[in-house]
């Protein structure tokens, strides 16, 4: 073995702790590469796959009432590779157990043969044979929150007459991956289920034998969605049609990708900081390890090695450093990457899951973190190559000093002697010191960034479903209403306050800007469901104009009093123009909202209504769902208090489950600067920690001369800490913000207090390690002259 090497092993062996903290902080880097890449890849690669196997469509829509005759037709749009024609009807159901209606969507199935598109997954049973009516298939979700097994019975209201229905299917679809009921924003198997029966069956209950009320196409690579959603509503339009729309507005595709959006942005954001703090720990620990061993490497040049070997000698120690970084990550990254996955493949009900383990990612990950660790190796490998011989061999210079205080003014009175040794200590150091706090408050920062967005959801929570949409219940009709369906609903048992609300979808553009939406109207004065400007204040609507979405508005790129066009999509189809009147706070989704006399106004309609927002007597909720049960009219019954629960469940298990993961993470760092900063302030100054003891100074004493400088850099790096953190914060939940879900930026005192309790905490287990290798300082050893 060349000597070199041999060197090389006694180095690792000697600073082995330091070797492995800066180790576990490149391994952090490439398991947030493999976390966030790694389930990125398998979620969409598995998405992609489903999709492709149960043939989802790529077009969707909808009408009253369009003949089968039709279908031939559409076919001949060009580009259109396959048409699926069905039944889907909104319905209440009946559960055995349970008091409240709950909502289903009810779709036909051919009867002979699979559907053509979007196809199911069978987990259990079958599907309903050839003429048995009340034989049906729910969805997976929706049977496990029910138990609901092969056999298992309830009831439907289906156009106003209930009917006993049998389960002999459970199955998944590629249509429902994200099963959300109308008026809810989280999937909710409880109150929410999709049941597909037989074509027949459903054709006799709705009156649409040999007809559709919905259609789904799909597409030849390369043709263009717009032009086919032009001509698929061209022809439904006298049937009742509401406009097409692609996957991308389709909602559980459209959450799904926002999903993906996510973590795709967590992998943009969080590991080049992790990067950065390994390669500062490369560079902190090898420039003083050359700077303690200078004499050594002015001997090795003089008998004859080249800089070239020496250097690489250097570079195999960083190597090695962070070839075990790369394994440790390596596995760890794995392992969680599989975690997410399949906490997120759960969640969204895939049948399969692929998870991609690509060499490519390992390769990038293990390329980044090398790269990073030679970028941080440069300077002290510079100033290997820049030491002659002779002057390496001598001692350094002493450092020069001076005065930092004006003369006549001390510290002497003030404070004890070690605390003014080490206060000149860091004073005569300003570079080494900055650097070191600079570490401590990046890992500040990134505890910072993995904590901050429980408060934001907190504050999305409150604006969502206390201050804007205040009401307890929202009923939902089959077909929009006369608007004074209000008081026939406000009369029912227990309502306390009723509301009409009106929906259309429109296309809203602003120059090549455009967006499919939904207005909603509603009175000018509503009280239940009310409009949050974006200070978080409750306005009235405007007589005339439009309210949109802070979101939206960025999406546009409009203002108020900037003018968009609108093409209405129901009703009455024609494009006219309105001003921007006020921009809102929400973050869920992008809209626009009106004042409901406009709206109709607009549409050339009377005033009507597709649903009405409630407020309830607790003491009266039951009466008041046995009532909704008997309205053949209503399709569906939101409770606002099931949809807080279920939203602060699933964000708590996905928020809670991806913050905990970067805190661990972040937690290493934090420990591997700290422990790395005091083990080399150790190195550096055992010579002057050994003599003090010779001089008298106590254990004790020395050891604090030490701390107290480690101590007062990790309180004075909090405060950058924290302004770093929250710029990191931004910078990611500007990178999060999508059209589905966006967050607003709050950062509570309690994040700063725990993110530095964290820092610190590693500081005072960093001391308790390098204070007992003080205690054991060999006096003799450490003051021998250097040869």
């Amino acid at each position: 073995m060349r000597a070199l090497d041999v060197k090389l092993l006694r180095d690792l062996r000697r600073l082995w702790a330091q070797a492995l903290a800066i180790a576990l902080v490149v391994g952090g880097g490439v398991a947030t590469v493999l976390l966030a890449v790694g389930s990125y890849r398998s979620l969409e690669e598995t998405r992609t796959a489903y999709y492709e196997r149960y043939r989802f469509g790529d077009v969707f829509a909808t009408a009253r009432r369009a003949p089968n005759a039709l279908v031939d037709r559409i076919a001949e749009i060009p580009g259109v590779a396959a048409v699926d024609t069905r039944i889907t009807k909104f319905a209440l159901l009946d559960m055995p157990g349970l008091i409240e209606p709950v909502t289903s969507m009810v779709i036909s199935l051919p009867e002979i043969g699979e559907p053509v598109l979007n196809r199911l997954y069978m987990r259990a049973g079958r599907t309903p044979e050839p003429g048995r009516q009340e034989e049906v298939v729910v969805n997976e979700s929706f049977a496990e929150a029910h138990r609901l097994t092969p056999g298992s019975r309830f009831a439907a209201v289906l156009n106003g007459r209930k009917r006993d229905l049998t389960v002999v299917g459970i199955a998944l679809c590629p249509e429902y991956i994200y099963a959300v009921g109308p008026g809810d924003i989280i999937p909710d198997g409880r109150r929410f289920g999709v049941i597909w029966m037989s074509e027949r069956t459903l054709a006799s209950v709705y009156d649409l034998e040999d007809a559709f009320s919905s259609v789904s196409l799909q597409l030849l690579p390369g043709t263009p969605e717009r032009e086919t959603m032009t001509r698929l509503d061209a022809l439904l339009d006298r049937y009742g049609g509401r406009a097409a729309y692609g996957r991308k507005d389709q909602t559980s595709h459209a959450w799904l990708d926002h999903e993906l959006d996510m973590l795709d942005n967590m992998s943009r954001t969080l590991p080049p900081i992790f990067l950065l703090v390994s390669a500062f720990l490369v560079n902190l620990t090898l420039s003083r390890l050359v700077s303690l061993e200078r004499e050594q490497i002015g001997l090795l040049k003089a008998i004859g090695y080249s800089n070239a070997s020496i250097v690489l000698h250097y570079l195999k120690f960083v190597g090695i450093i962070t070839a075990l970084g790369i394994a440790i990550g390596g596995v760890v990254g794995t392992w969680l990457g599989a975690y997410v996955t399949n906490m997120f493949s759960d969640f969204f009900r895939f049948p399969f899951l692929l998870f991609v383990k690509t060499p490519d990612l390992y390769v990038v990950a293990a390329a980044l973190s090398l790269l990073a660790a030679t970028i941080g190796a440069l300077r002290a490998l510079r100033e290997v190559v820049a030491l002659p011989p002779a002057v390496a061999m001598q001692p350094p210079a002493p450092p020069s000093f001076r005065r930092m205080l004006p003369v006549g003014f001390g510290l002497a009175g003030l404070v004890s002697q070690p605390t003014r040794m080490m206060l000149r200590n860091v004073g005569r150091h300003p570079i080494r010191s900055v650097f070191t706090a600079l570490g401590m408050a990046l890992a500040t920062a990134i505890l910072i960034v993995s904590l901050f967005t429980g408060g934001s959801m907190e504050q999305l929570i409150d604006v969502t479903y206390f201050l804007a949409d205040r009401q307890d219940a929202t009923v939902s009709f089959l077909e929009k209403r006369p608007q004074d369906v209000a008081f026939q609903i406000a009369r029912l048992p227990g309502v306390l306050a009723a509301e009409p609300y009106r929906e259309v979808p429109v296309r809203i553009r602003s120059g090549h800007l455009e967006r499919r939406i939904t207005i909603r109207a509603r009175p000018r004065d509503a009280d239940l469901n009310r409009i949050i400007d974006t200070n978080l204040q409750p306005v009235l609507l405007p007589q005339s104009g439009l309210a949109i979405s802070s979101m939206l508005a960025q999406v546009l790129d409009v203002r108020v009093g900037d003018v968009v066009e609108i093409d209405l999509l129901d009703g009455a189809r024609r494009t006219v123009s309105l001003p921007v009147a006020t921009l809102v706070e929400d973050y869920l989704g992008i809209r626009g909202m009106m004042d409901q006399q406009a709206l109709a106004a607009l549409l050339r309609e009377a005033p009507a209504a597709d649903g009405v927002n409630v407020t309830l007597d607790r003491g009266m909720q039951d009466a008041f769902y046995t009532s909704v049960k008997a309205m053949p009219v209503v399709s569906g019954l939101a409770l606002q208090t099931a949809s807080l629960a279920n939203f602060r469940e699933v964000v708590a298990l996905l928020v809670t489950t991806m913050s905990g993961i970067y805190t661990g993470l972040a937690a290493v760092i934090a420990f591997g600067v700290v422990y790395n900063s005091a083990r080399v302030a150790l190195s550096e100054r055992a010579r002057e920690l050994a003599s003090l003891r010779v001089l008298g100074f106590t254990r004790g004493e020395v050891r604090r001369i030490l701390l107290l400088e480690l101590g007062l850099l990790t309180l004075i790096a909090q405060p950058p800490g924290w302004a770093m953190g929250y710029g990191l914060a931004w910078f990611m939940k500007t990178n999060l913000a999508g059209e589905l879900m966006r967050i607003r930026l709050i950062v509570e005192p309690s994040t700063y207090v725990f993110a530095s309790a964290i820092v610190i905490a590693a500081a005072i287990l960093s001391a308790l390690v390098v204070g007992r290798r003080v205690g054991r300082l060999d006096l003799v050893a450490v003051l021998k002259a250097r040869d």
